[in-house]
């Protein structure tokens, strides 16, 4: 029973020709000779007409299927595509035929005809993209993926598929989610029992025998895929990965998710310039993509979610990047101490408030903020001649702060060893990682885009869980 897309059938011009269309209704009002339905299908923001006319006759088959038709019943119409009279649409369908797929009771239905709040459809996210508000959402998120696809394959990358399980910590942050296959209950069994014997909590951890486990050693979702991803950079020169990644970070505020996407190109033959130039790239084309693949949904939020959105992608899109060390920017921040709840000083780890303060009030246009301290990155950024700092990049935008984060890559043996045994990382954990400083080494460079963050960004939208489909966050993994 293929029908045609709401989305195509808007697009026609009416000619009185037949059409058929299946969707949701999101609502119906009934006059005396007149009904009217407006139905969704997903395809496109726009909702499209059906009418009945009782002075051109409607069977009672149809009269008694309208009776039973509320918000969220999904049905299948058949009808002639005419120019509507109606203001704010340009066709309408005079309905011939409908009918019901899927009833949707009223007294049950969690979407009635009402404004809800982003917490009560969080509390349904397995219906909230009925919604306008999350099917534009889930239509801008599905043309960023593939704006993002688009932007790297012309450009001669290769896409690499990373592992999700790891026995590596590519942060460096030890904020991973454990995998296992050992048999929790019993360790804790066990454990009493040890313990009711005399053995002493601190001597607890020998009770564990990973050699039982299934991969043989302590194994973790990814952080990133950032570190496989150089292996194939060092063998195909362009790749990218693009996938969920996981943090164990007890977090619950509107910035954190506990499974997030990420996307990870890493360029072998590139250094910290060409990284920047490719990072700025990125961003424009995917904002314009957004703003002119997507300009339904994008007025959208910019009337109802965030005055003025589309004119701030405009100009991020029109701008050329400041380019400023950390240090020239701390210099600038410190001049305006008084306006921080977090003093700026060489040596912190910018806060939200400064990089929107750099890009919004000092530059007035995005800002990539380069050579960070190396206390403050991590250890496979590569050193700066003064070791101090490392040849890291931020990339900054009005209304957001940080978007995109990455650095050359350190690409000498012994130098990265000794970052790695300085942070207390057992370099047994990185040999193959090291591997790749041993043999055919070449300069190269990476960064990373938050997925999430780049569709608050573009939406407007103000908690990262209303742009994910199923957010994961503490407590929360319910659907």
């Amino acid at each position: 029973m293929k029908t045609e897309l709401i989305r195509n059938i808007l697009s026609l011009k009416a000619e009185n020709q037949p059409v058929e269309l299946s969707g949701w209704v999101r609502t119906k009002r009934d006059s005396k000779n007149l009904v009217f339905l407006q139905v969704n299908d997903g395809s496109c923001f726009s909702s499209i007409q059906l009418t009945f006319d009782r002075e051109k006759g409607i069977s009672p088959e149809t009269e008694d299927t309208l009776k039973k038709i509320t918000t969220g019943t999904s049905v299948v119409a058949k009808g002639i595509l005419t120019v509507s009279p109606g203001k704010g649409q340009a066709v309408e369908v005079l309905t011939e035929n409908i009918k019901i797929l899927g009833e949707a009771p009223a007294e049950t239905y969690p979407l009635q005809k009402k404004n809800h709040t982003f917490e009560f459809l969080r509390e349904n996210a397995h219906l909230r993209a009925r919604t306008n508000t999350f099917g534009a959402v889930a239509r801008i998120r599905s043309q960023m993926a593939y704006a993002l696809h688009t932007f790297f394959q012309e450009q001669g990358f290769q896409y690499v598929h990373t592992p999700i399980i790891t026995t590596s910590d590519a942060e460096g942050a030890g904020e991973m989610f454990q995998v296992t296959t050992l048999d929790l209950k019993a360790l804790a069994e066990k454990a009493v029992s040890a313990g009711n014997k005399g053995m002493q909590p601190e001597k607890a951890a020998s009770l564990i025998d990973y050699s039982k486990d299934f991969f043989g050693k302590p194994a973790n979702l990814t952080v990133s895929g950032q570190l496989e991803a150089e292996t194939y950079a060092t063998a195909l020169s362009r790749v990218y990965t693009f996938g969920p990644t996981f943090r164990a970070e007890n977090s619950n505020t509107t910035r954190h998710l506990a499974e997030f996407w990420m996307c990870e190109p890493e360029m072998a033959f590139y250094d910290l310039k060409d990284n920047m130039d490719t990072a700025e790239a990125f961003v424009k084309h995917l904002l314009n993509w957004a703003l002119t693949k997507c300009r339904e949904d994008m007025e959208f939020f910019d009337q109802r979610i965030q005055k003025g959105l589309i004119e701030t992608l405009t100009n991020v899109v029109n701008s050329e990047f400041i380019r400023i060390t950390y240090t020239d920017a701390v210099k600038e921040l410190e001049k305006h101490n008084g306006n921080f709840e977090f003093k700026a000083y060489w040596g912190c780890d910018l806060q939200s408030e400064h990089e929107r303060y750099l890009t919004e009030q000092i530059f007035k246009k995005p800002v990539i903020v380069t050579d960070y301290p190396k206390e403050i990155k991590a250890f496979y950024m590569k050193l700066n001649e003064d070791g101090k700092t490392v040849r890291a990049m931020d990339v900054l935008v009005p209304g957001l702060g940080e978007i995109i984060g990455g650095s050359q890559r350190e690409e000498s043996y012994d130098k990265l060893l000794s970052r790695i045994t300085e942070l207390g990382l057992k370099p047994e954990d990185y040999w193959w990682y090291l591997d790749l400083r041993k043999f055919g080494s070449v300069p190269h460079s990476g960064f990373g885009l938050g997925f999430e963050r780049l569709l608050l960004y573009v939406t407007g939208m103000s908690n990262i869980r209303d742009v994910i489909p199923y957010p994961r966050a503490p407590k929360l993994a319910d659907f």
